[in-house]
């Protein structure tokens, strides 16, 4: 129905022993989410740990996952330079990504005036879809409804993550937007509240386990049929919340060791579960391992 489809995985990077990028487990790791109803997967995001990736190894990490999957790639290549951004989402399209995701410029502080100009240069430089990707507790910055329905304009600005927590925020965003602008949920536990304003999915931590869960739950809400949607809800939200017990992609990367994987441990400076941390984290995983 959408180009991306409606749950989208943002995808773990996966480190070794020595800390170093692992690419054969960023192959079976996204293998694994493609088999479990991902739709497309985003790479070197938030919980891909993008802030300590250097630019190589993004684009080793494009070059594995494209060779593994079938599924659309988006390639997280946004920064707070602009000029970075355009360096970072060509090399990315010569590879063969399917979409980029755009964060709003971290630190800077950009105005909303700034926010387009930004934007609509990196849409420019590339001939890629891009979706933007608003989350004002990490860059500080906030993009407006208003600054989103400028940027939608732009042939290749396709859609929005929204992880500002906020439902009126998606309400605002879809009222001045064409239908064909994407909308999605940048929080699993709000995925139903954010659907009923106007949003197509969600771009998921919560998928690398519960994958077939959350897209039953999609397609419940779809198809109206809340009471089913909601009680999937409510039966995922212990685990949801464990997953964001602490700074995300700790909890996720830590889950997925659990349950098999081999993501190693954060990046510095971000550190591991504590201990006691670990057990509520393996409380609320038990019905799924």
């Amino acid at each position: 129905m959408y180009m991306f489809g409606s749950l989208i995985t943002a995808m773990v990077t996966p480190f070794d022993i020595n800390d170093t990028l692992d690419c054969t487990e960023a192959q079976r790791i996204a293998q694994h989410l493609e088999s479990t109803g991902s739709d497309a997967l985003v790479l070197s995001g938030t919980t891909g740990e993008s802030p300590t990736l250097t630019h190589a190894e993004e684009l080793d990490l494009y070059r594995a996952v494209l060779d593994a999957v079938t599924i659309p790639i988006i390639a997280g290549t946004g920064s707070n330079c602009t000029h970075t951004a355009i360096a970072a989402t060509q090399a990315a399209e010569a590879l063969g990504v399917h979409a980029s995701l755009q964060v709003t410029p971290y630190y800077n502080r950009p105005t909303q005036s700034g926010l387009i100009a930004h934007f609509t240069a990196i849409a420019d430089a590339t001939q890629l879809p891009i979706i933007l990707y608003n989350i004002p507790g990490r860059t500080s910055v906030n993009m407006t409804p208003e600054t989103i329905a400028t940027l939608a304009k732009h042939p290749r600005i396709v859609g929005v993550k929204e992880a500002g927590g906020c439902v009126e925020m998606v309400r605002n965003i879809r009222a001045l937007t064409p239908e064909s602008f994407i909308i999605y949920a940048g929080d699993d536990g709000l995925i139903l509240p954010f659907m009923d304003a106007g949003a197509t999915g969600v771009v998921s931590v919560a998928s690398h386990i519960v994958g077939p869960q959350l897209k039953q739950l999609i397609e419940h809400q779809q198809a109206d049929e809340t009471a089913h949607s909601q009680a999937i809800a409510d039966e995922l939200m212990p685990l949801c919340d464990a997953l964001f017990m602490t700074t995300n992609p700790v909890p996720v990367k830590a889950a997925m060791n659990q349950l098999g994987f081999s993501t190693g441990n954060p990046r510095l400076p971000l550190v591991p579960l504590t201990a006691s941390e670990l057990d509520a984290l393996q409380k609320a995983l038990a019905p799924y391992a």
